[in-house]
């Protein structure tokens, strides 16, 4: 009887701890919902300014693909290579004269700068 105590009291102690760690730090994991303020959209001419894995989302036209998982974005102020993987895509079929936004980060690489892209949005 004492070893099935201490065993339901080990169980009880572990599973309480497992599960008071998990906080999500982003919101949208939780389900949805607002969480503030309008979005930032920034052109690709900002993109290029930019430092490394900043989280952007701009907004304009796919107008090629490159091979591969690459794609030539366009926006008023220039173009950009941006890297956007199948189920980034999230269904969606895209032609040049659709105007989309992406959500990525940037990726600014020795000689050139590109966007990860982590999801499309057509609007």
């Amino acid at each position: 009887m004492k070893k099935i105590s201490i065993i339901a009291i080990g169980a009880i102690l572990t599973s309480g701890a497992a599960f008071a760690g998990f906080q999500p730090n982003n919101p949208t994991q939780m389900g949805g919902g607002f969480v503030g303020g309008t979005e930032n959209i920034v052109t690709v001419k900002q993109v290029k300014e930019m430092r490394d894995d900043v989280p952007v989302i701009v907004q304009g036209n796919i107008i090629q693909r490159m091979g591969g998982e690459k794609y030539l974005f366009e926006d008023k102020t220039g173009s950009i290579t941006v890297e956007i993987d199948n189920e980034d895509w999230r269904g969606q079929t895209v032609s040049p004269e659709d105007t989309v936004k992406l959500y990525g980060e940037v990726d600014a690489g020795l000689f050139k700068t590109e966007i990860d892209v982590d999801y499309v949005e057509k609007m």
